[in-house]
């Protein structure tokens, strides 16, 4: 049964805008809540085409609801979103890791944050236009996440992180539908974004611009004085022996697996093995040295279960478009919410810093968990070595 009344986060896009419009249609009383996360014009450049929460984007939610027949409100986010999203995904990089910033706001901004303001509002529930599904585990009433039915739309890995609190209050009207079936839900019901492109990157992140520009500009509003950070010091690029092949402007611009920018002459493609911001290197190999067996992983979040004491056999995946891969995720013997997963076969370039999240063998549409990716101490090599 419905709760009475459900907060849609409506960013302007057709997936949020469905989701309200289905949700209205079987009865609730929805409420359409957008949010003021981010300044795109901040530097002047205008440079905010193919990305989500601009101001065109609240006019178009503004302008969906206004077809559906439902309320609209924009919540200011924008100090939240800053401290909760963009300050980590800037200290990420200058830490030498490469930040997921979505997992990061739909934990912290849109399940919990906007909840806030949605229960304020009398709602007792947030939807959202993801592709995912959450079901009840009869046995042990806890509540289990599922990917969505369109595995080429599926978004559950972005959303490994929720607790049970915020996934007992979140809906997800969109998860058995494909995106072709969402679009003509859309066209029919005549709302203006019905044939809108999806959005692309990271939404902060100007188009034409990059991490490296982004983090050089944003680090003094954050407080982060740039020249005195390792990762900004000037310094070498090598190989796996140390050997200089060249030489780079900062350590923060390069992440696991880069091949291009480099800036190398080389008779072989070469590719980013390791960021090792403190020595200010940046360590390049062979494509093949990228594959590992051993991904250490923390910050481990279940879902559904106990929390990890012995090992267990999952599916795992360590960027959200690679296939999964059977692995043993074995619990660290030196520290709560830490573990490691063991592949039976290596995986490719596993950045510190990007997500790992695993599903379930016997059941593959059930996410049992996931976590952020460690940087270890290993020699740069095929295989990650000893776990500490």
């Amino acid at each position: 049964m419905l709760p009475m009344r459900i907060a849609v986060a409506m960013s302007g896009g057709v997936d949020s805008s469905v989701a309200a419009l289905l949700l209205a249609r079987e009865g609730a009383e929805v409420i359409g809540l957008s949010m003021h996360l981010w300044d795109h014009d901040r530097d002047g450049t205008g440079a905010a085409e193919g990305r989500c929460c601009t101001l065109e984007d609240l006019s178009v939610a503004r302008r969906a609801a206004e077809a559906i027949g439902i309320p609209h409100y924009v919540l200011n986010l924008e100090e939240r979103f800053i401290q909760a999203v963009v300050r980590p995904f800037v200290e990420g990089y200058l830490s030498g890791t490469t930040p997921i910033p979505c997992t990061a706001c739909n934990t912290d901004v849109k399940f919990r944050a906007l909840l806030d303001r949605a229960t304020a509002l009398g709602c007792e529930a947030v939807a959202t236009g993801h592709y995912a599904r959450v079901e009840r585990d009869g046995a042990t009433s806890r509540i289990r996440l599922l990917r969505g039915r369109d595995a080429a739309r599926d978004q559950s890995f972005f959303l490994y992180d929720l607790t049970q609190e915020q996934l007992a209050r979140a809906q997800f009207p969109l998860g058995d539908m494909t995106k072709d079936a969402v679009r003509e839900i859309a066209r029919e019901a005549g709302l203006p974004n019905w044939d809108k492109p999806d959005s692309q990157e990271i939404c902060f992140v100007p188009k034409g611009d990059g991490p490296a520009g982004f983090i050089r500009r944003e680090a003094g509003r954050l407080g982060l004085s740039l020249p005195s950070m390792p990762a900004a010091r000037q310094g070498a690029i090598t190989d796996g022996s140390g050997k200089v092949l060249g030489r780079h402007h900062g350590a923060y611009a390069f992440t696991v697996g880069q091949r291009r920018g480099l800036g190398l002459s080389a008779g072989e493609p070469l590719y980013v093995l390791r960021v090792l911001p403190e020595e200010a290197r940046v360590v390049v190999g062979r494509n093949e040295a990228l594959n590992e067996r051993i991904v250490a992983v923390g910050r481990l979040h279940i879902i559904a279960g106990d929390p990890l004491s012995e090992p267990v056999r999952v599916l795992g995946r360590v960027r959200y478009r690679h296939p999964d891969q059977m692995a043993t995720l074995e619990p660290a013997v030196n520290g709560e919410g830490r573990a490691r997963l063991v592949f039976d076969e290596p995986v490719r370039a596993p950045a510190p810093g990007q997500t790992a999240v695993f599903f379930d063998p016997a059941r593959p549409e059930l996410v049992l968990g996931g976590g952020v990716i460690q940087a270890t101490d290993r020699p740069p090599s095929p295989v990650l070595g000893r776990f500490e």
